[in-house]
């Protein structure tokens, strides 16, 4: 089983699915040059925080196979140069700088005069980059399937599935690992506005894997709650502070409030790649604003707000940790103290 929404074709070249025509169409394009890649991760052609660096890693080695300096310091200069452009296309996301400071560091550290040799070992270390997201993923879903039992009630919230990953995902994982063993979930969709991940991504995934799957309206998540219909809320997560507060797209606090209110296990699920340490609280994390027309018009035949009016549009929100049952790391579970936890997991 190989991963199907970033990888290096026959002829070495970067190819993602473009996640902005699901579910309607499965696209593939080709990233070859900088502001491609740019616009592919800003437009969120590839999106969820693991597939970002994913992306991240092969692109830094297609610009760096694709240099034609012939002198060393200024392809260090270029290569630096182009990881910062890269970096800044989505600021919340931790993984994107995580694996670009990866790249970054073997270009810094190489001490040999052969750019042939360094490009080599930039596909290795992205082709390492991505063999290390696929076990993380498949320990994650393990650990998470051990907090489930057959016949319950999930929700998730916006799309922490294989196409935000590389294979299985973080929060539908455990999802999917159960249905591949014969558990068998009813999860609840919300829908995610305003880009609809939900709706066009988590639903389609989880649709083709077999699971009993039921969309719904992001304010609808209250009344299943209250119903009964949900016994457990799992979502991914972008980046997580120190203290357990985490950023994750925008939605996903009110619904571990409801959670919380409603007495339901609100599960974290995300590599230890996200994990900030020097991150000291949510407060420290810069919220990515995406432009307003996302909301008044993106996915209308006519805007339906008046013209002109403001919209605020935040691409995420910090849940606080006192809303959180527990993280999931494919280290293991953490669970409060987070402060302690979460320093301990890293360790093994």
């Amino acid at each position: 089983m190989k991963p199907s929404n970033i990888f290096l074709s026959e002829e070495d070249n970067l190819i993602i699915l473009d996640q902005t025509k699901l579910p309607n169409e499965e696209v593939y394009i080709q990233l070859d040059d900088v502001d491609q890649m740019y616009d592919a991760i800003f437009h969120l052609k590839v999106r969820g925080a693991p597939a970002i660096g994913i992306c991240a890693g092969y692109s830094m080695y297609i610009l760096g196979k694709n240099y034609n300096f012939e002198n060393m310091d200024e392809f260090k200069e270029q290569f630096l140069k182009d990881s910062d452009y890269l970096n800044s296309s989505r600021p919340t996301a931790v993984n994107l700088s995580w694996a670009l400071n990866r790249m970054n560091e073997l270009v810094e550290n190489f001490d040999k005069d052969n750019i042939k040799e360094l490009v080599e070992r930039l596909r290795d270390e992205a082709i390492k980059i991505q063999e290390e997201d696929i076990l993380m993923c498949k320990s994650i879903s393990e650990h998470g399937l051990s907090l489930l039992e057959d016949g319950m009630g999930l929700l998730t919230h916006c799309n922490a599935g294989p196409m935000a990953t590389s294979l299985y995902g973080t929060a539908l994982g455990p999802m999917i690992l159960g249905r591949q063993r014969g558990y068998n979930f009813h999860v609840f969709v919300d829908e995610t506005r305003p880009l609809l991940q939900g709706a066009r991504l988590t639903s389609y995934e989880l649709d083709k894997e077999g699971i009993d799957t039921t969309l719904i309206c992001d304010n609808m998540a209250s009344i299943v709650m209250k119903s009964g219909k949900v016994q457990a809320v799992l979502v991914g997560c972008d980046r997580i502070a120190a203290n357990g507060d985490v950023a994750n797209k925008i939605g996903t606090s009110g619904v571990a409030v409801l959670a919380k209110y409603y007495g339901i296990p609100f599960y974290v699920l995300g590599p230890t790649s996200t994990l900030d340490l020097d991150c000291k609280s949510g407060e420290e994390i810069t919220i990515e604003l995406r432009p307003e027309d996302e909301i008044r018009s993106k996915w209308y035949e006519k805007p339906m707000a008046p013209k002109g009016v403001k919209a605020y549009n935040p691409a995420f929100d910090v849940t606080d940790h006192s809303l959180i049952t527990a993280i999931i790391t494919e280290k293991g579970i953490c669970r409060p103290p987070y402060e302690e936890s979460l320093q301990e997991i890293m360790k093994k």
